[in-house]
């Protein structure tokens, strides 16, 4: 048994229309997405990372920057990898800790004398967030960011 509702409304549609059938459906003119904006935005990848600033650079919204990377350019963002800068003094020093460590562990228990602990880094400048760095293309470009090993930073240490 149908609603109600849908009786009214099956009604309107005969008194509206004089026809059961859907109306047809204009498609919208895609005019952000227009064969200049897309080369436009092709060409814009390799001299503005950012997608808030390409957008405003651009006049285009960040929506339809991304739809246009991702759907006609083919492209997805990808993080930069963050390690740590080694220097060549610091390649002894770990393979020194290797050894001392590798000789701790045969001793029994020696697992129960470590203290847990946890630490947050708060820097003082110029530190990359990775969280929000992204880097567009058709292929992860395996982009790799050495940092300093000792920047500027307060740490807070808690343990037990």
């Amino acid at each position: 048994m149908p609603s109600t509702q849908f009786v009214d409304q099956f009604v309107k549609r005969i008194r509206q229309t004089g026809s059961l059938l859907d109306k047809a459906t204009r498609s919208r003119a895609r005019s952000v997405r227009s064969t200049e904006n897309i080369a436009t935005v092709a060409q814009s990848v390799f001299e503005q990372p950012s997608t808030r600033h390409r957008s405003q650079n651009l006049n285009i919204s960040r929506i339809s920057l991304r739809r246009i990377l991702n759907k006609d350019l083919d492209m997805k963002p990808y993080k930069v990898q963050l390690v740590q800068e080694l220097k060549l003094h610091d390649h002894p020093v770990r393979f020194r800790f290797v050894q001392w460590a590798e000789q701790r562990l045969v001793e029994e228990h020696f697992y129960r004398k470590i203290i847990f602990s946890d630490k947050a880094h708060f820097h003082l400048g110029g530190y990359v967030n990775k969280q929000n760095c992204r880097i567009w293309g058709s292929e992860n470009p395996h982009v790799v960011m050495e940092k300093p090993m000792h920047p500027q930073r307060v740490i807070v240490w808690c343990g037990f």
